[in-house]
């Protein structure tokens, strides 16, 4: 099964479960839906798109993305994932980033835990972090055993 990893990041915990991913499945393409040009999506069989979720919303890149070339990944295997500290209303998040469409055929979605890093924020972003985690300071919240299910499940029936 060829596969691709796309992924929107701001601060780059996206792009780290996506390479945790990829160690996972033989052969797997990763790229950052930020490049100019990506590979030809004809070419794979799965498409995982992930990306990280920001007062509820997905990053533009991603959402574009889904939207522009649905008719395309709706022809192929889809795994989906969202990245975050915090989990709660995870389906909520999918239904409200997600076409219907897509969220329907996905073989996998999952909710992978996320990273904050103070030193890569602002005082805004600071502040509303700890008002809302109760928690200051580096935090770490990417689950491995969600992304080996996560994997568990995109590998089945193939």
């Amino acid at each position: 099964m060829k596969t691709i990893i796309l992924y929107a990041t701001k601060y780059g915990a996206a792009g780290e479960i996506a390479g945790r991913i990829a160690d996972k499945i033989n052969g797997a393409v990763i790229c950052n839906l930020k490049q100019a040009v990506l590979p030809p999506l004809e070419d794979f069989d799965c498409i995982i798109i992930g990306a990280s979720l920001y007062a509820g919303s997905i990053r533009k890149e991603a959402k574009d993305f889904l939207f522009k070339r649905e008719d395309i990944l709706l022809g192929k295997k889809i795994g989906l994932f969202l990245t975050g500290i915090g989990a709660e209303g995870e389906e909520t998040f999918f239904k409200d980033n997600f076409p219907y469409d897509i969220l329907q055929k996905a073989a996998a979605k999952s909710f992978l835990g996320g990273i904050f890093d103070p030193k890569k924020a602002g005082v805004f972003e600071r502040f509303i972090i700890r008002i809302v985690t109760k928690r200051s300071g580096y935090i770490n919240t990417i689950n491995d055993t969600k992304i080996d299910q996560f994997v568990k499940e995109i590998k089945a029936g193939v």
